[in-house]
């Protein structure tokens, strides 16, 4: 799964980063218009949402996102303990809120709960689509109850698709989401990891679920 995590403060930004980097993919910001630029991608599991920030602060960029209909779960992260900021952010569309300082496994476990209310994370970390089972913890996959291999990508790949069904994905959305924006790919990438994906489940006659949509990406649906 793939976080975004907006403080400007660096030394802390830093801690966060190294405490969930062992579990998620992550990307940073420092600032209010670099944090609304990415998470407009609507690429990311959950956004880490500093309030005070230079440019725009995180209330702001929240109500952006809702206004644009994207409803990406955001964790505040704030100095500000106060009912009325609580209550401003939770207003806006925020999702959770922590204090600083905090530690480390309440940050992790607000974050779980996040992700579980959200349905981007079960308690057991499963994705199912049809017959297809996705193990998040051992990263297996099961198809029909047939164990089958997927490389690293592949199955970030397909776990995206799973948690966007019946959703138009974008070949942006889908390099900046498994590849992230510093890969030394190129977005033709997409493409050929659809195909290899189209032949791993071809046996099970999953492969026609992946449809193209011309000119613009992929969608995963049975209809």
């Amino acid at each position: 799964m793939r976080l975004l995590v907006v403080e400007d403060h660096q030394d802390l930004l830093d801690s966060i980063i190294e405490i969930l980097s062992d579990e998620y993919v992550l990307d940073s910001a420092t600032d209010g218009e670099e944090a609304l630029f990415l998470a407009m991608q609507a690429i990311y599991d959950a956004i880490i949402l500093d309030v005070m920030l230079p440019g725009l602060d995180g209330f702001e960029i929240v109500q952006k996102l809702r206004s644009a209909e994207i409803d990406t779960p955001v964790l505040f992260l704030t100095a500000k303990d106060s009912l009325e900021d609580r209550v401003k952010g939770l207003d806006l569309g925020g999702d959770d809120y922590i204090v600083k300082p905090f530690q480390g496994p309440e940050l992790k476990a607000r974050l779980r709960a996040l992700l579980r209310r959200s349905g981007a994370l079960t308690t057991k970390q499963t994705v199912r689509y049809r017959g297809i089972e996705l193990f998040g913890k051992d990263k297996q996959v099961l198809v029909d109850g047939h164990p089958i291999k997927l490389t690293a990508k592949q199955y970030e790949l397909l776990e995206y698709l799973i948690h966007n069904k019946k959703v138009i994905l974008t070949k942006e959305q889908i390099y900046d989401r498994v590849w992230g924006f510093n890969s030394d790919t190129t977005i033709a990438i997409v493409e050929v990891f659809i195909h290899h994906l189209r032949k791993k489940l071809e046996p099970f006659g999953y492969h026609t679920d992946i449809k193209t949509v011309r000119g613009v990406g992929y969608i995963l649906t049975d209809d």
